[in-house]
């Protein structure tokens, strides 16, 4: 067949015992104007007289403008009727079509791509500006991968009512394998221009994601327990100091937590509680918690902080399993400067996923973690999801998604949640 020819098929007629041969048409319409309602019904219904047969249809609405495109097969005797009566129905309607035939090996190729892996790519900011969505889509581009799709994900923006909390999301659907490197490039990407980005390949398990699991500390909370209790104790900045060291990774963390619970020594317990309600929650955690559970998500706290905070969130967002370190306190309510039981360090942290994940029958790939440290690496890197937090250089540097832009909730866009889905109190 000579390239750009109509695609012809030959099809029996059963109502004729001498059959003719009755060539069919591929061709691609195109139509494109200001959305109304039974726009595409009309369209529809006169291609149903035609008996005509939808190969493929996507739809676009941006700003109450449409963009529709279908690809149809059409009997060639038919096929002038069918565009003449559809340019019949734009006039009416006031929109835009366009015809454009279908070579038949094009469509073979094009059916043929879709074995192709397949990514969603998610560009996550305060705002996003033309700059930032120019670089990412040019590294699309440079990796030979082809865009299938782009949605939004966050809420439509006012600009005559500013909100708070603003967050903006796109979602890119991208086909291709990636070439060596991707990840690197978007993480240079996200660091240079001020956005986040997540790259994950698009299968079921993306698409069906059960248990997820939180560090606490500067991750639920924006602070470190044990440096409030220190503070508490007058060993504010000796314990600081060693937090920040461990954080980074410079120094091993069940070394760290025993010198820090033993400054501890001799401090009241009863500091705790006033400690627990004053709490600075994190930026998005209240949205978040919300719609994680509204959709049956299984929650978990998994922290190198201590129980008495983790279970004080526990009552507050009704999250389904606590570990974290118990604090010995002797018969007076004071603190001994030990702890009980074994340290939720790193390896532990990994560990107690994948128990959880057994107990709650989810597949790991279907797990999400989220933390902040170098002792929450083990488990990022063995859930299906691993998340950095307004994290430590290391730690962005070895996740595959990091968020530093925005709140926690700006997981549930990594989780592919589109605001316009969501009740009025997800949408806040």
């Amino acid at each position: 067949m000579a390239r750009g020819s109509l695609y012809r098929n030959k099809t029996l007629n059963l109502h004729n015992e001498n059959y003719e041969p009755m060539a069919k048409e591929l061709i691609l319409i195109r139509i494109t104007g200001e959305d109304r309602p039974g726009l595409t019904a009309s369209i529809m219904s006169i291609l149903a007289r035609y008996d005509v047969t939808i190969l493929d249809i996507g739809q676009a609405d941006i700003h109450s403008t449409l963009s529709l495109g279908i690809l149809i097969r059409v009997l060639e005797d038919n096929s002038g009727h069918v565009m003449k009566e559809l340019l019949f129905k734009a006039s009416e309607l006031g929109v835009n079509i366009r015809f454009f035939p279908v070579d038949a090996d094009d469509h073979e190729a094009w059916v043929k791509r879709q074995g192709k892996n397949r990514y969603i790519l998610t560009l996550l900011g305060r705002k996003l500006s033309a700059h930032q969505i120019e670089a990412v889509t040019k590294l699309i581009a440079d990796q030979g991968l082809n865009i299938d799709s782009i949605r939004r994900l966050s809420g439509r923006i006012s600009i005559a009512e500013p909100r708070k909390n603003v967050r903006a999301c796109i979602e890119f659907s991208v086909r291709g394998t990636p070439r060596e490197g991707m990840q690197a490039e978007l993480l240079r990407l996200s660091s240079e221009m001020g956005m986040d980005c997540s790259f994950q390949i698009d299968n079921m398990y993306r698409r069906m994601r059960r248990l997820i699991c939180f560090d606490m500390d500067s991750t639920l909370i924006q602070t470190e327990v044990i440096d409030e209790l220190a503070m508490r104790a007058g060993v504010g900045d000796k314990v600081k100091e060693i937090t920040e060291r461990a954080m980074r990774g410079e120094i091993d963390f069940r070394e760290s937590f025993t010198e820090r619970v033993a400054l501890l020594k001799g401090l009241d317990s009863r500091v705790m509680q006033d400690i627990a309600e004053n709490l600075p929650i994190t930026e998005g955690v209240d949205r978040l918690m919300y719609v994680l559970k509204r959709y049956g998500y299984k929650i978990a706290i998994l922290s190198g902080g201590f129980t008495y905070f983790g279970e004080y969130l526990q009552k507050k967002y009704g999250i389904d399993y606590v570990y974290a370190n118990e604090l010995e306190i002797d018969e007076n309510g004071i603190l001994t400067g030990r702890y009980l039981g074994e340290i939720v360090d790193g390896r532990r942290k990994a560990e107690l996923l994948k128990l959880i994940a057994q107990v709650e029958k989810v597949d790991i790939a279907q797990t999400i973690a989220v933390g902040d440290g170098a002792n929450d690496l083990p488990m990022l890197s063995e859930a299906g999801l691993g998340i950095a937090f307004h994290a430590k250089p290391r730690v962005v540097a070895n996740a595959k998604q990091s968020i530093n832009t925005i709140g926690l909730d700006g997981v549930l866009y990594f989780l592919g949640f589109k605001d316009s889905y969501l009740d009025e109190k997800g949408r806040e």
